[in-house]
């Protein structure tokens, strides 16, 4: 339990890194868009509904095959992303569709790094391919140093966008 909060808590840090980062570089991303990156960060693990609503509950309800599984991969996370944007008004769909993905691609790149028992990645791109990368290796799942990183390297950004901000309202004190 304590890897897994580990594990979703760097996901989140990572997406909040990103997140920040775009808000300092574009205007057009504001920093209560960051949100919507930590969102698409945590967005394969949406998977772990299956702790509360196990594969077998649902088949035997629908009385199909039934598995959240799909939901961390390429394929459920375009899945989840278009519907999540739909949430959305319209006119706010395209930007949030494109940080929910950033934010989805770092989730997926993270756990590609991942130390695996057979070397390689799951199918990440499935339905595309079941195709399986060489796993990066980097760290295991259950590891606590990759939350340590990203806290520390979120602590560090979002100095620099605080003191950005500071700086842009001593500049422009009216906006």
């Amino acid at each position: 339990m304590v890897s897994d909060v580990a594990d979703v808590l760097t996901h989140v840090l990572v997406g909040y890194i990103i997140g920040t980062l775009l808000s300092i570089r574009y205007e057009r991303v504001q920093p209560t868009h960051v949100t919507l990156v930590m969102i698409g960060a945590l967005s394969p693990d949406f998977v772990k509904i299956e702790l509360l609503v196990p594969d077998g509950l649902v088949m035997a309800l629908l009385g199909v095959p039934f598995s959240w599984s799909p939901l961390h991969t390429l394929g459920g996370t375009v899945l989840v992303i278009c519907l999540g944007s739909l949430l959305l008004a319209p006119e706010y769909r395209a930007q949030a569709l494109a940080l929910f993905a950033i934010g989805a691609l770092s989730h997926h790149t993270l756990d590609v790094l991942l130390m695996t028992p057979t070397g390689d990645a799951y199918a990440v791109f499935w339905p595309l391919t079941e195709y399986r990368l060489p796993a990066g290796g980097l760290y295991l799942s259950s590891d606590r140093w990759p939350a340590l990183v990203a806290g520390l390297v979120a602590v560090v950004v979002w100095s620099v966008a605080r003191r950005r901000r500071d700086a842009a309202s001593e500049t422009h004190p009216l906006g």
